[in-house]
């Protein structure tokens, strides 16, 4: 049984589904390798327009495989294998969450672009209750994502949010009834069903301009906005508005 595995759900979509249930998905140098892969293999896969990231009904992630931690030293924690393929990725990643997403899991769900959960997730940074420090970006983009003092209070305690506080705070999208995927699916299905180069540039401009200044963002969005008159699903998209129909895009 693979501990990462690749769906293919609906036209245009891929699940990337970690898949080891006897450690509650525990994240360990295999599965951040294959996971790397999984996504690497998707981006260049013209078929796929968007990818959904989930564990498991009753767990997403517990985080980091403490078996393979704990015998580290300062060596083995530098060379360890950290990657940032979900955003990174050209293509939108969402996650689809069921129960637990602490420690790596959570900073796997920070680098998506959107979050779905279920009632019964919670979203936690678990590191300091064991005295670590996150190491997959949750300092970074946690305040990014709900703000500074709550980042803070997450980071410094390790408590969880609830499924309902995390979607108060911004940090999830939708909060749904049963299993968190159905609905990730479908959301994905629609933007893959969107112009795919508008939905790289809409992506990549807001990736690079969080972490530039207001005036450098917008000037990247302008261009964005310049580069779509020069592809043909621009022109198909004005000629269906026109033409009273449904476009079909074709990714050019």
């Amino acid at each position: 049984m693979a501990v990462v595995e690749i769906e293919k759900p609906r036209d245009g979509v891929a699940i990337v589904r970690l898949n080891r249930p006897e450690v509650r998905n525990a994240l360990n140098t295999e599965v951040r390798e294959l996971l790397a892969a999984a996504v690497d293999t998707l981006n260049k896969d013209d078929d796929i327009g968007a990818i959904v990231l989930t564990g498991g009904d009753t767990v997403f992630a517990v985080g980091a495989d403490l078996n393979e931690q704990a015998g580290r030293d300062v060596v083995g924690a530098i060379r360890a294998y950290t990657h940032q393929a979900f955003w990174y990725s050209g293509k939108p990643v969402i996650a689809a969450v069921n129960g637990d997403a602490f420690g790596g899991g959570n900073e796997f769900i920070l680098q998506c672009d959107f979050v779905i959960a279920a009632e019964n997730a919670r979203f936690a940074q678990t590191e300091v209750t064991i005295g670590l420090v996150p190491g997959g970006g949750a300092t970074q983009r946690l305040p990014r994502a709900i703000g500074r003092q709550n980042a803070m209070y997450a980071l410094l305690t390790g408590a969880p949010l609830s499924a309902a506080d995390a979607y108060r705070l911004g940090y999830v999208s939708e909060v749904v009834e049963g299993n968190a995927i159905d609905r990730a699916v479908e959301l994905a299905a629609l933007i893959a069903s969107r112009p795919r180069l508008a939905v790289r540039q809409i992506k990549e401009v807001v990736r690079l301009g969080l972490d530039t200044s207001f005036e450098a963002g917008i000037a990247l969005e302008r261009r964005g906005y310049q580069l779509m008159f020069g592809t043909q699903d621009l022109r198909e998209g004005f000629a269906s508005i026109q033409e009273g129909r449904r476009p079909d895009f074709t990714g050019d």
